[in-house]
């Protein structure tokens, strides 16, 4: 038993998974996940909030601004129904934060006062609701 784990400590030679040389499973960690080339945004630390980059808020101000004549016209019943599906599709395009997103509802309102606040008071108007956060199932 000490010899596997001798061995398995002084390899250095990998496979082309990247794992170790007659490494029967892929290592697992309990830290957080890392991605490859920065488009998911790292899973936040308990109670800490959403954070994304400018580009990812302006995605979401892009995809709610040209529905806001739509929810005016259709009512708030409908005009929910379309922001839960805009949020969660634009959630999926950035890393599948969908979950994050739900666990930290007042990112979107966070996220698009900073970045489009006009839009954001525009969104709030049209499905009168207190908060877009208040929209979100």
């Amino acid at each position: 038993m000490a010899a596997v784990a001798l061995t398995a400590g002084c390899g250095s030679t990998t496979s082309g998974s990247g794992q170790p040389e007659g490494s029967a499973s892929p290592s697992t960690s309990s830290s957080a996940p890392t991605t490859t080339g920065g488009a998911t945004p790292a899973a936040p630390a308990q109670g800490e909030p959403l954070t994304v980059s400018d580009s990812v808020a302006q995605q979401l101000c892009d995809i709610i601004e040209p529905q806001l004549s739509d929810w005016r016209v259709q009512g708030p019943t409908l005009g929910k129904i379309s922001l839960n599906g805009s949020v969660h599709e634009w959630a999926l395009r950035n890393g599948a934060i969908n979950g994050r997103v739900l666990g930290d509802k007042d990112s979107v309102d966070r996220i698009m006062t900073a970045q489009c606040p006009d839009v954001h008071a525009q969104a709030v108007s049209a499905l009168e609701l207190p908060s877009l956060a208040a929209g979100l199932l």
